[in-house]
């Protein structure tokens, strides 16, 4: 079959592809924290955040905007380290095309980070308002 065609046939479900992708998914979740230091510096962040939230005791709408804005900044890391791995390998020297679509994935992680501190802000500041006035 050449690229860009479809099989015709069903692939039937076999529990074992898909337990292979998990392994797969969890192999670039470790691969992403042990070669990524923004990666680390957002799971440093985070484990605060959790902790933060914990001890403020945090209501259910607060932890799914905080969930929601951390998992959106680990998305665009695994999405901007997907870019940068596969520009390395389509284009080794320098391609200023190249620096382009790094540069704007890496915008994407700037972005859903600004995004998470502000939504932080906006959660935490009124249980620190609390803890400060009372």
């Amino acid at each position: 079959m050449k690229a860009g065609e479809q099989d015709d046939k069903i692939k039937e479900f076999n529990i074992n592809e898909r337990l292979k992708s998990f392994r797969n998914a969890f192999s670039g979740i470790a691969g992403l924290l042990r070669y990524e230091h923004n990666a680390r510096i957002h799971l440093f962040i985070l484990i605060v955040v959790l902790l933060a939230g914990i001890i403020l005791r945090m209501s259910s709408s607060d932890w799914i905007a905080i969930v929601f804005a951390s998992g959106l900044v680990f998305i665009s890391e695994c999405f901007n380290t997907a870019v940068e791995y596969l520009s390395d390998v389509v284009s080794p020297e320098y391609n200023e095309k190249i620096k382009g679509a790094k540069d704007v994935a890496a915008a994407g992680v700037l972005i859903s980070a600004i995004i998470a501190v502000i939504i932080g802000v906006i959660v935490f500041l009124p249980h620190l308002y609390k803890l400060i006035v009372s």
